[in-house]
């Protein structure tokens, strides 16, 4: 930053430093969206990095040992890394500037990487599920029993690191995407500990127990799609955590001169919040006081709520507050019936 100013002394630099963050923080330059997206990026990179070396070992194991629920298991890795490649995208697209005719931004893509994500989870389980069923119907013999139980256990290692580290970023930023994403690593790493159970089974001299072990993780893998499409879909029809507007209903109730709030409305876009709130002041009040204490509010909650991006304050004067208020007596318009609004 000091290359930005040079020869000035460290006394000055810092001062000016000081003036420009206090600037900042005034007009909204430091933009916390961004800096949660970069967190995305950098949180979809190195676990697909995780991931890719995971699966790639498993899958040298699979080729050695023909271990059909290892093969299950390798494929849904690779199927799991492979969901940070949309993902990775949809933090990218976010970044761009909204346009004319994207006036929200690109925050959406999110939500629709995360619906690629369950359809990617789901194909997955459609081709373990095959290889299962055929090995059930054509057997054939499992080598090298102890190179698939390490195989087993890297996978478990690989995917519980990759989950905790996708749900901690997920939740520090607020994607559903990202956590579901984690949850499902997690379910993976699990599935991958099952295949010890088809390693013992083999070794005790049952060799169906492989490809059953095989539909068993196929049967963990439509649950994943279950619980991640609950999660998902719910982002993608607006809905939001009752805790968060809860929140916001007291985190405006502690602002002075505030008599009322009466309407609350919040959405995601991808991984950030917008919301459109109606309070009530003294209708003694002036324009510009109402206008300040609306001002004192979208920076509450902004600054309350870290997910927050942008807040619409509507002033109401209190005994015509909310959205009954607004309404238009029923008129006719040409030769519409009539209607309110």
């Amino acid at each position: 930053m000091q290359a930005r100013w040079p020869g000035l002394t460290k006394t000055e630099f810092s001062s000016l430093q000081e003036e420009e963050q206090a600037r900042a923080h005034k007009h909204g330059v430091i933009n916390p969206e961004l800096f949660s997206t970069d967190r995305g990026l950098y949180a979809v990179k190195w676990s697909f990095a995780g991931l890719m070396v995971t699966a790639i070992f498993q899958l040298f194991v699979f080729w050695i040992s023909g271990s059909i629920a290892l093969f299950a298991d390798t494929i849904h890795n690779f199927g799991d890394a492979a969901t940070a490649i949309p993902l990775g995208f949809a933090f990218i697209l976010s970044r761009k500037k909204p346009s004319k005719r994207f006036t929200y931004g690109y925050g959406r893509a999110e939500d629709l990487a995360g619906l690629l994500i369950i359809v990617l989870i789901l194909l997955s389980a459609a081709v373990a599920a095959y290889e299962s069923i055929f090995r059930l119907l054509f057997p054939q013999p499992v080598k090298f029993l102890g190179a698939v139980a390490t195989a087993s256990v890297v996978g478990f290692l690989g995917n519980e690191l990759v989950a905790k580290f996708r749900i901690k970023v997920g939740k520090e930023i607020g994607s559903a995407a990202l956590v579901a994403d984690g949850y499902h690593a997690r379910a993976d790493g699990f599935a991958s500990l099952a295949v010890l159970l088809g390693v013992l089974g083999v070794w005790l001299g049952y060799p169906l127990a492989d490809p059953l072990i095989g539909l068993l993780i196929t049967i963990a893998i439509l649950r994943i799609v279950w619980e991640a499409s609950k999660s998902v879909f719910s982002r993608m029809l607006d809905g939001v955590e009752p805790e968060i507007v809860d929140e916001i209903y007291q985190v405006i109730s502690n602002v002075e001169r505030v008599s009322e709030v009466t309407e609350v409305r919040v959405r995601w876009l991808g991984h950030r919040l917008y919301a459109e709130v109606n309070i009530a002041v003294d209708p003694l009040l002036s324009v510009a006081e109402g206008h300040e204490i609306a001002v004192e509010v979208r920076h509450r909650m902004i600054h309350g709520l870290g997910y927050l991006s942008n807040a619409v304050v509507h002033v109401d004067p209190l005994g015509s507050a909310g959205e009954a208020f607004h309404g238009l007596s029923e008129h006719e318009q040409d030769s519409l019936p009539s209607y309110s609004h």
